[in-house]
């Protein structure tokens, strides 16, 4: 299997970026770790070479394993929401501005999905619904889905346009909602998971807007590796 790593100096964050490729062709795979995460997660974690090895190895697929920088956002707890949300969206900015370029220039694919687990699908879904002409597919996996629990209430333009759950009730522009409506939006949970009601609130809170997704909630707590080794190939390409 291609396997690549990439660094360069981040204008948009101000500091060097790292991310690894995996396969040589196929549709694209925006693929963001888990809590605090780098870039190497999910290969570490074996899904490279395991559940995903076939579909890489076949063209089907090719993943862009980006860096987080959680540590400096969302999860930098001694600095203000303010400047914490600020910095997430000089995160998306880079993603935006540098990495989907990066992608297009390594791939002409023109399809473009965005995945992760856990605090990876709050970064799936917040990219991919604020950019829904630039993304196809998104899923979310066991994820968290409105940041303000990590604002203690504080809001402002960086929060609300960077929360899904708090851009989307308050979306009326035509163009951006038929562009979502085209999206495929897959959101997995486990009936078991803590955090459980995150997910099918998210689900609901799309369909209230009149936005397609697809729900499915597996039995049990599934918010583990051993678990998304078998939900990622199940639909990655797509529902059931």
């Amino acid at each position: 299997m291609n396997r690549e790593h990439h660094r360069w100096y981040s204008p948009s964050l101000n500091r060097d970026m790292q991310l690894l490729v995996f396969g040589h062709a196929g549709a694209k795979v925006l693929l963001f770790p888990t809590s605090k995460g780098r870039f190497y997660e999910w290969e570490d974690r074996g899904m490279m070479w395991g559940a995903l090895r076939e579909p890489l190895e076949r063209g089907w697929f090719q993943v862009f394993a980006v860096d987080s920088i959680d540590e400096e956002s969302w999860y930098a707890w001694w600095a203000h929401p303010g400047g914490r949300a600020y910095r997430h969206h000089q995160y998306f900015e880079y993603l935006h501005n540098e990495v989907l370029p990066f992608m297009r220039w390594k791939n002409p694919n023109p399809y473009t999905i965005t995945m992760g687990a856990s605090f990876g699908a709050f970064h799936a879904a917040g990219f991919g619904l604020k950019y829904p002409w630039e993304v196809n597919r998104i899923l979310g996996i066991c994820g968290l889905y409105d940041i303000r629990a990590f604002t203690g209430g504080y809001s402002d333009d960086y929060v609300h346009f960077n929360n899904p759950a708090s851009f989307i009730p308050h979306e009326y522009d035509p163009g951006r909602i038929d562009a979502i409506r085209r999206q495929d939006i897959i959101i997995v949970a486990g009936s078991g998971d803590p955090q459980v009601q995150w997910s099918r609130d998210f689900s609901a809170m799309l369909w209230s807007k009149g936005l397609w997704n697809a729900y499915r909630e597996w039995d049990g707590w599934v918010h583990d590796w051993p678990y998304w080794q078998r939900i990622v190939p199940k639909y990655i390409g797509g529902h059931d």
